[in-house]
């Protein structure tokens, strides 16, 4: 029997290596995936589009709404999720039948910590430290405009817009672009743009509200001054192997908003 402590403090137990895992995360099913691990994979959310790969696994539902029915088909010897994602309702009625292991990642740090963990657990160290290795050098290159630190708000959601504030791992990635998040909240408050003065950006993300070109227009009109963009969500927020295109995207959005 192994004895495992996870990234929210929960012990788990595991008589072997995991061979049936169920991945209740999108970023955490790439992950997996990357760590060649998708043959052990039998069950995914329906929001697991990457790799292709995994669209052939089991759907056992969402990140907020599993089928508990499914899942026990499935048979897991480890059901894998995020704080961030899944409800505490899911976990704790999954871990009366299943070993859950739960992922809380806040920062770069965190993240390196969560790889070197899994890696542990699935018994892929060499990967997780290669790749902790890769994303650590990427990050290195990001190249900050030293004259000027941007000011943005990262908006999530409309009607009413949300905004990401402190506290998340999408503010440490506005941090290590050099911006300067405008919203000093914590979490995801709800936001009135025209409180913020001297706005430089206002980011448009692709998720969880699939933010598009119309809606930069509508914003435009009112702040003509200010760069609106829409982003990458998934190179901001996803905490798995994704994170590690995210410095030569970041590179990118540093020059325009010069």
């Amino acid at each position: 029997m192994f004895a495992y402590t996870d990234q929210t403090g929960r012990k788990i137990s595991l008589e072997s290596v995991p061979k049936r895992i169920i991945s209740l995360v999108p970023s955490m099913t790439e992950l997996l995936f990357d760590l060649g691990l998708g043959e052990r994979v039998v069950g995914v959310t329906k929001f697991c589009h990457h790799p292709l790969e995994a669209k052939s696994r089991k759907i056992i539902g969402g990140t907020k709404s599993v089928h508990y029915d499914r899942i026990q088909e499935l048979q897991p010897d480890l059901v894998i999720g995020n704080k961030e994602e899944n409800t505490l309702e899911i976990v704790q009625t999954l871990e009366k039948d299943y070993p859950v292991w739960i992922a809380d990642v806040n920062t770069l740090e965190e993240l390196y910590e969560m790889n070197t963990l899994l890696g542990e657990v699935l018994a892929v160290e060499k990967e997780a430290n290669e790749l902790n290795e890769e994303i650590r050098t990427n990050f290195s290159s990001i190249v900050k405009n030293e004259n000027k630190s941007a000011r943005v708000a990262y908006l999530i959601w409309r009607e009413p817009y949300m905004a990401v504030g402190t506290d998340t791992f999408i503010d440490k990635m506005i941090a290590e672009c050099g911006f300067e998040n405008v919203v000093k909240e914590s979490r995801y408050p709800e936001v009135k743009l025209s409180e913020y003065n001297d706005l430089d950006a206002i980011l448009l993300s692709s998720e969880p509200y699939p933010f598009k070109e119309k809606h930069l227009e509508e914003l435009q009109k009112s702040y003509p001054k200010t760069t609106i963009k829409l982003v990458d969500g998934e190179l901001f927020s996803w905490v798995g192997s994704r994170i590690k295109y995210a410095p030569a995207y970041f590179n990118d959005l540093i020059k325009e908003l010069k």
